[in-house]
């Protein structure tokens, strides 16, 4: 066998780094989505030839060189894909993408092992998916941002949400990259070897993994609807914008509070003048009423006087205190009459952003987590509401990303999802697009029609085939007012939760051993 010529074992690593980069690109705000197949099929040939190279310098452990290839590919995407985390901290942003990116290292050892198995290219494609349920999940309730079904947002794949969530997206944008990378290494192989009986084998099984790639997002787009439209309503949505940008945001909560109280009234004004529609609920953003309204007269005054403008109830996004340096982030059903009700209380909180895990023992070493002085205690019920007679499933920011805390809200009888957001600390940076494109792919995982309210945009109206109907711009006072559709019923994605995504995750895994195992017999044959 011939060795390859000095250097050139380094083309798959530095190769790795810029595809990593034009993974970013597949995501808002850039948004060109295609890249997101492109940058897998590239990871793959990566994977392959550092493993090759390796193998050909005559070292043991090809799989290694494949790992590399993954940690530099994860760096270089979360380093730039995360980069909007730099308003917390500097630190912060540095932390985290280090440690996101190395969950990429097996995932190239992987893709490698595999790529000697019949069957390489589901087996690479599934493992995307176990690499992102690991990654959804642990460390601290895990970081969902940067999913490869997070791209797809209103693509030719997003209907497959509502067969199986966000990790059959991802496995139908992995299994096209994992095709294009084993189309081009066939042709590669079928110009080397030129053997016509063994080309025609060989472009027989790309054949059929081309058609699977295209018979599985048909799988989706040819599902009907599955959810039942109910009697349409008229609901809104109030954007009062915040004082200022950053972490000083919400300095002047006042502010915050009166800037909400404003908008809503100027918009029941419209609605008392017949220009608009009488509105059945009302929903305010996470952290718009940012005092207690329980310790603050004033500021359950003002809830109050919102809730009679509009003439109904109103979802107010506020925080309670419980005392002893905590506090719960709740979402508050407030009617006009009767003031605060049922509440929802949200569940999954952001480390080191609402809550500091193991906060004695690091505020020793890390003085700056004084910043955060209290610590929100989580919910543990769903975001189940009635607000104005209207059914909602209701999330609060962040918890949008998770699958099990999205479908955990929603049940038969829930018609309108509602996410409350406060993007204030992340406007500019790009966040804020990205948790819309989030927000998209759920509406069309659930079936329903989707409110969002954030402080500071975007704020927004999706409809239940994830087109956005309405959209706000960033720090700007708005009002989405839309007649929605509420839709019950639950869609397979809902019935079967997360059982796909496990029994994907375990068969790479299999696939993985076994491909680690066919390694290791060859090596003794040799």
């Amino acid at each position: 066998m011939r060795k390859p010529r000095p250097g050139l074992h380094w083309l798959p690593q530095l190769a790795a780094i810029a595809l990593g980069f034009l993974l970013v690109a597949a995501f808002p705000p850039i948004g060109w989505w295609w890249l997101a197949p492109i940058s897998v099929a590239g990871f793959v040939l990566c994977a392959h030839n550092a493993a090759r190279l390796r193998a050909r310098r005559g070292l043991r452990r090809p799989a290694v060189a494949a790992a590399w290839c993954g940690l530099w590919f994860g760096l270089a995407f979360c380093f730039l894909s995360f980069k909007w985390v730099t308003t917390v901290g500097t630190d912060a942003w540095i932390v985290l993408a280090i440690v996101e990116a190395f969950y990429f290292v097996p995932l190239g050892a992987a893709t490698a092992a595999v790529g000697r198995l019949r069957g390489a290219v589901l087996w690479q494609a599934l493992l995307w998916v176990a690499e992102e349920a690991l990654r959804d999940r642990w460390p601290l309730q895990g970081f969902s941002w940067g999913r490869l079904a997070f791209s797809q947002s209103h693509t030719v794949l997003t209907p497959l949400a509502a067969l199986g969530g966000a990790p059959l997206v991802t496995f139908a944008t992995a299994l096209v990259g994992t095709t294009l990378a084993a189309v081009l290494l066939t042709a590669y192989h079928v110009l080397r070897s030129g053997n016509e009986t063994s080309a025609r084998r060989a472009w027989s099984a790309a054949a059929g993994w081309l058609a699977l790639a295209v018979l599985v997002p048909l799988a989706g787009i040819l599902t009907p609807l599955q959810t039942t439209a109910e009697k349409p309503v008229q609901l809104a949505a109030i954007q009062g914008n915040v004082p200022r940008t950053g972490l000083d945001a919400y300095g002047q909560a006042s502010a915050v509070l009166d800037n909400h109280l404003n908008v809503t009234e100027q918009y029941a004004a419209e609605v008392a003048a017949g220009k608009l529609p009488q509105p059945a609920a009302v929903f305010w953003p996470e952290d718009s009423d940012d005092v207690d309204p329980f310790q603050d007269p004033i500021a359950y005054a003002a809830l109050t006087q919102a809730a009679q403008a509009v003439h109904t109830q109103v979802l107010v996004g506020t925080v309670v205190l419980l005392g002893k340096g905590q506090a719960r982030n709740e979402g508050i059903v407030w009617d006009p009459v009767t003031g605060p009700g049922a509440t929802y209380a949200k569940r999954h909180l952001v480390p080191f952003g609402e809550y500091i895990p193991y906060r004695s023992l690091l505020t020793r070493y890390i003085s700056e987590l004084a910043r955060v002085p209290r610590d929100d205690v989580p919910g543990n019920k769903p975001g189940i509401l009635t607000v104005g007679g209207v059914h909602i499933a209701d999330v609060i920011c962040f918890e949008v990303a998770y699958d099990d805390t999205v479908r955990s809200s929603v049940n038969s009888q829930t018609g309108v999802l509602v996410v409350q957001t406060n993007n204030a600390t992340y406007g500019w940076s790009g966040q804020p697009e990205q948790q819309l494109a989030i927000t998209q792919l759920r509406a069309v995982e659930h079936g329903r029609p989707v409110m969002i309210a954030a402080t500071s945009g975007i704020s927004g109206y999706i409809t239940p085939d994830g087109n956005i109907r309405q959209q706000t711009k960033q720090f700007t006072p708005a009002v989405v007012a839309a007649e929605v559709t509420p839709r019950t019923g639950l869609t397979l994605a809902d019935r079967v939760g997360a059982w796909p995504e496990l029994a994907m995750a375990a068969a790479a895994l299999a696939a993985w051993a076994l491909g680690v195992a066919r390694a290791k017999r060859d090596s003794k044959l040799r």
